[in-house]
């Protein structure tokens, strides 16, 4: 499951680093370093689901909203639906 979570954020990464802009590029480069960190707790956890998943990126997230100007966040959170809409969907197939 972890792997499929990889190989979806290795793909969109690649998308956005091809075709987005400069807040899409600060975005998913902020999110992907949060996102490795939650890949890297629930390889030790029993539940790897995708609400596993979404639980954890949500108290990320809950860390990004103290850290980022709010501009920033919406940005972030932005990249955060796209990337889940598109695990979601490779964990559906």
């Amino acid at each position: 499951m972890l792997e499929q979570y990889e190989q979806a954020l290795d793909e969109w990464i690649a998308t956005k680093v091809a075709q987005g802009d400069d807040d899409q590029l600060f975005a998913s480069g902020y999110l992907q370093g949060h996102f490795a960190v939650v890949l890297s707790q629930l390889e030790v956890e029993d539940e790897q689901g995708c609400e596993a998943l979404a639980d954890r990126m949500q108290l990320c997230l809950a860390t990004a909203k103290t850290e980022l100007a709010p501009n920033d966040f919406v940005l972030v959170q932005d990249a955060w639906d796209e990337l889940s809409e598109k695990i979601n969907a490779l964990v559906a197939a």
